[in-house]
């Protein structure tokens, strides 16, 4: 083969060599290095010499000093989690919420009523293209403002932890998004504070359930079929 021929032969192989690098080395750099990690899931954190689910009972200092009406306080958040593919690489997706209302009541050593309420439009992730699609076409949210969680069966807290002790509890409720509202089911942690109630969790949402259209966009995001609602609520007492 002439010289001239080899060279432009060795020139092809290479540029198609950093072709297919940049196709896979680009999306991880972008996904890992420049986009960052996603936000760890929310976890709320025992005292000093506290386990999650175990502790004394109530001191009596304590005692019956949940029963009352609490309000959502500042620091409390909501918003997704979603598993994705981003240009052929694993992703998590997070879009979190401060705009965060709402109260439950406490009747004794048990939970008797609860609602809470998210602004939708307020949820934004670390991208504003992510954010446009949330917006537009999969949540809607000019049509469906709000997201909202209605307890609908009491929590036994007894017996009640001490303060600093992370317990864990059942919740059922409705979920009302995307203008439907499901029943669901879910675990939830909970922790007494000097100043108030923490609360976390997180609630599975299928898509199609609720009638919301899978995030997954042409061929350069595809999710699961599902994602969760994930909460951190700061409660302070009425």
């Amino acid at each position: 083969m002439p010289e001239g021929k080899r060279h432009w032969l060795r020139w092809l192989i290479g540029a198609i060599v950093v072709l297919v690098v940049a196709g896979v080395a680009g999306p991880f750099i972008y996904i890992h290095f420049v986009e960052g990690s996603a936000p760890a899931p929310f976890r709320l954190h025992p005292a000093a010499g506290a386990s999650k689910g175990s502790g004394t009972p109530s001191t009596s200092s304590d005692s019956g000093s949940v029963a009352g009406t609490w309000a959502i306080a500042s620091g409390s958040q909501a918003g997704y989690r979603v598993q994705e593919v981003l240009f052929g690489q694993q992703h998590t997706a997070v879009g979190r919420s401060s705009d965060v209302t709402g109260h439950l009541t406490i009747a004794g050593t048990s939970v008797t009523a609860a609602t809470f309420t998210v602004q939708m439009d307020t949820i934004k992730s670390d991208s504003s293209e992510r954010d446009a699609q949330f917006n537009g076409r999969i949540m809607d949210t000019a049509t469906y403002p709000t997201g909202t969680f209605t307890l609908t069966s009491p929590i036994s807290l007894a017996s009640l932890p001490a303060t600093g002790v992370v317990r864990s509890y059942t919740a059922h409720g409705t979920l009302a998004l995307h203008g439907n509202s499901r029943p669901v089911k879910f675990t939830l942690s909970a922790e007494r504070t000097a100043s108030g109630i923490e609360v976390s969790g997180s609630i599975p949402v299928a898509f199609a359930t609720w009638d919301i259209p899978n995030p997954s966009f042409a061929s350069v995001v595809t999710t699961q079929n599902h994602g969760l609602l994930e909460f951190l609520l700061t409660l302070r007492k009425s």
